[in-house]
C-alpha cells in the first residue's frame, strides 16, 4: 500500500463511531524508520488564510485494521497544535 493510497482512506474512531478525517501524514521513528503515527491535519480556518486548527496524531499501535475504504483505531486521539508561521514581506 502507498502513502496516496493510505490517505484517501477516512479514520474512524471506533469507541465513539466518529470519522476523524483522512490520513495527510505518518511519522517515522528517526532510528528504525518505522511508523510511528498517523497524522490527520486540523480544519483550515477562514479558508486557510488564519492557520488551521490542531492536528491529530493517532498512535500506530491504536490502529486495528486497515480496510478498503477506512483505517479503524482505538482509543482517544492526540491533538497537537502547529507552530504559527508569520508572514512577512520585504526586509528581515
Amino acid at each position: 500500500m502507498t502513502l496516496y493510497e493510505l490517505c484517501e482512506k477516512s479514520v474512524v474512531n471506533l469507541s465513539t463511531g466518529a470519522c476523524l478525517g483522512r490520513v495527510d501524514d505518518l511519522v517515522f521513528s528517526p532510528d528504525s524508520a518505522v511508523i510511528t503515527h498517523l497524522v490527520i491535519f486540523g480544519k483550515p480556518r477562514f479558508f486557510g488564510l488564519l492557520g488551521r486548527g490542531e492536528d491529530t496524531r493517532i498512535e500506530w499501535q491504536r490502529i486495528r485494521t486497515i480496510g478498503a475504504d477506512v483505517v479503524l483505531v482505538d482509543g482517544p486521539a492526540e491533538k497537537t497544535r502547529r507552530e504559527a508561521k508569520i508572514w512577512s514581506f520585504g526586509g528581515t
